[in-house]
């Protein structure tokens, strides 16, 4: 589990995160979603460190990230696997040697061993004959799976996701949903997904974060959107035609 308490950020004097307190359960896809600016992608740099907050905690299964020294810190950060928006993969690296990336950076394995583990995690994402491709010679949605196979070949504790269906197709963003959901639930890691992705909370979201201008409006689970009476996450999320018509059928159903 991640918890964060009274989590604090401002920029320049502009508050960016205000007071935001919430827990992420371990096993489960955890969501945050928002407009643009609303401070997502901000909250998520600052669990992982990449921001330092003004005030506030962040607690790794009751472990106070922001009381570390830089050594316990980089301790946690092994336990964690990042899957960025752009999929953030090395050009002049093949498909396997991004994957090995990690181990070769915190692991003390053997060659054999890591080969081992990369072929394991390829398989996992379902790409068992990529390994000597490079990035630019596979499709956007291959790369997100590489991607993945990178963040989990250190046997994370915890999976933060940045936008990952960012600049994918509907087909293959269910594809990316679902390989994470399953992951989550297999390996029982604590997975934060920042999107703004209806399909994603829709399909995945088992426990979601609503941010409004820095502010947490509203948490819950996808099937309690449909019942809420927040107007501003009503705007957001049923801003379409399409899921205000799923709405209204969520609505005929339980009469």
């Amino acid at each position: 589990m991640i918890e964060i308490v009274g989590l604090r950020k401002s920029f320049e004097g502009r508050i960016v995160l205000d007071d935001i307190s919430a827990s992420f359960e371990k096993g489960k896809t955890n969501l945050i979603i928002g407009q643009s600016g609303s401070g997502k992608t901000v909250l998520i740099k600052s669990i992982v460190g990449l921001h330092q907050i003004d005030d506030g905690a962040i607690l790794y299964d009751g472990r106070n990230f922001i009381g570390m020294n830089s050594l316990e810190r980089k301790n946690i950060r092994k336990e964690i696997g990042m899957l960025f928006q752009g999929s953030a993969l090395f050009d002049y690296m093949t498909v396997e040697e991004n994957v090995r990336f990690p181990l070769d950076m915190f692991s003390n394995m053997s060659l054999s061993e890591k080969d081992e583990r990369v072929n394991f995690c390829l398989k996992r994402v379902n790409l068992e004959n990529a390994n000597q491709r490079y990035p630019s010679e596979i499709s956007g949605g291959m790369q997100k799976r590489v991607a993945i196979a990178r963040a989990i070949s250190l046997n994370p504790r915890y999976l933060i996701c940045d936008e990952p269906n960012s600049g994918l197709d509907p087909r293959t963003s269910i594809v990316i949903d679902e390989l994470i959901r399953e992951i989550t639930t297999e390996y029982d890691i604590t997975t934060i997904v920042n999107t703004h992705d209806m399909n994603s909370v829709m399909g995945i979201g088992e426990k979601i974060i609503f941010l409004h201008e820095g502010v947490k409006h509203w948490e819950g689970t996808k099937d309690e959107i449909f019942d809420s009476d927040n107007e501003v996450l009503n705007d957001f999320v049923f801003a379409s035609e399409l899921f205000k018509k799923i709405r209204r059928v969520h609505s005929l159903a339980k009469c």
